[in-house]
């Protein structure tokens, strides 16, 4: 399995903005094409103003088609065309789950679904 960690860094003030548009317009469409939210946050300490999503797959091959399939749906682009005005940044990075996690995550997911 892999794990895709998203991170985005706010124009300063922009996070209250960015949530609401997330929540109205863009969790929606997300959930309807990519197969597991693990978490979305908000840093406290460190860097602010920084979302971090992270989004689990069986596959490299399925990411690449479930994000395909989003990025083709006209209700993303709209969302994308609210959001990234906000943005300054954004960041991303992929990562294989290690052999003794796999199975584990696999029970978190299947525990939300």
């Amino acid at each position: 399995m892999y794990v895709e960690e998203r991170m985005y860094t706010l124009q300063i003030g922009k996070a209250a903005e960015y949530f609401k548009n997330y929540e109205q317009f863009g969790l929606k469409v997300q959930l309807k094409h990519l197969p597991n939210l693990v978490g979305y946050y908000v840093t406290e300490v460190g860097a602010l103003n920084m979302v971090i999503h992270l989004w689990a797959y069986d596959s490299l091959d399925q990411r690449d088609r479930c994000r395909a399939a989003m990025r083709a749906d006209p209700a993303w682009r709209a969302y994308l065309a609210k959001t990234h005005p906000l943005m300054e940044t954004q960041e991303t990075r992929i990562m294989k789950c290690a052999p003794f996690f796999v199975e584990r995550l696999k029970t978190m997911l299947a525990a939300v679904k």
